[in-house]
């Protein structure tokens, strides 16, 4: 894999978002500064804009992707946020299978301030990758001052509306798993009763220990069922349990995709 190549460009005023870009200008990104909730909370995103026919990744990229990493730490005023990744695109890469968004992200993110009613300094160290012909790291960081009340961005609602349904709102009766041992770890075999998401349904499992790795799966529509079948993997090969309610099932289709919570015995 190749390694960072880009230097951030930092800048020490905090009256108006900083940007940054890589050193070719591949990729750049900001903050978009947002608004105030009624609950305390503060709506704001991140921004990634990228070349033509450049792409970067989804939270679960797939065994072709590079997996994204943002790093807060730095901010002022922050107790706490909540990521809300958009629907991304299923692309065919070199003959694998990768999971993310072309040419532009505009990721919200939920922040809670330590202290209702102030501003919140936010910085945003991202460590992502940007593929093309090849995949190349990227190292970015982003700074703004968020407002303690501010106006609402169309751009950032339209990010939160382009999120997958949820479980009661795609109509999912039940998903059901199966474990069984391999050589290397478990294979996952689910059930999820749903009705069609459209066309070609890809299912994405993602564990929420992050040293169980989960492998590239295959989905198949059954009747009124969608089967997912993967392996989890121990990324040290020890031997680990997996906790069948805090597996994360996404099912994404023509028509839209699915968050799924859990699955039962």
């Amino acid at each position: 894999m190749l390694s960072a190549l880009l230097a951030p460009l930092i800048c020490t005023c905090l009256a108006v978002p900083v940007q940054a870009q890589s050193y070719d200008q591949v990729v750049q990104a900001e903050i978009l500064p947002g608004w105030r909730n009624s609950d305390g909370s503060h709506m704001a995103a991140i921004r990634i804009t990228l070349n033509p026919g450049w792409k970067t990744y989804w939270r679960a990229p797939g065994d072709a992707g590079i997996p994204p990493q943002l790093d807060f730490r730095g901010s002022h005023n922050l107790a706490g946020f909540d990521v809300n990744w958009p629907t991304p695109e299923v692309f065919s890469q070199n003959g694998m299978r990768s999971i993310g968004y072309t040419e532009e992200l505009v990721l919200p993110v939920r922040i809670t301030p330590k202290s209702a009613g102030k501003p919140v300094r936010l910085k945003a160290a991202l460590d992502i990758g940007v593929c093309r012909d090849i995949c190349v790291p990227q190292q970015l960081t982003v700074k703004a001052e968020l407002p303690s009340q501010g106006k609402r961005d169309a751009r950032i609602a339209a990010a939160i509306a382009d999120r997958p349904l949820s479980a009661n709102e795609a109509g999912v009766r039940r998903v059901t798993c199966r474990l069984s041992p391999t050589q290397n770890g478990i294979k996952l075999t689910a059930k999820i009763e749903m009705p069609s998401a459209g066309g070609g349904e890809v299912a994405v499992i993602e564990a929420a220990n992050p040293e169980i790795w989960v492998a590239e799966g295959t989905s198949k529509r059954q009747g009124n069922a969608l089967l997912a079948e993967t392996e989890l993997m121990h990324v040290d090969g020890a031997s680990f349990i997996v906790d069948r309610s805090t597996l994360r099932f996404t099912v994404l289709g023509a028509n839209h995709a699915v968050d799924i919570n859990g699955c039962t015995g």
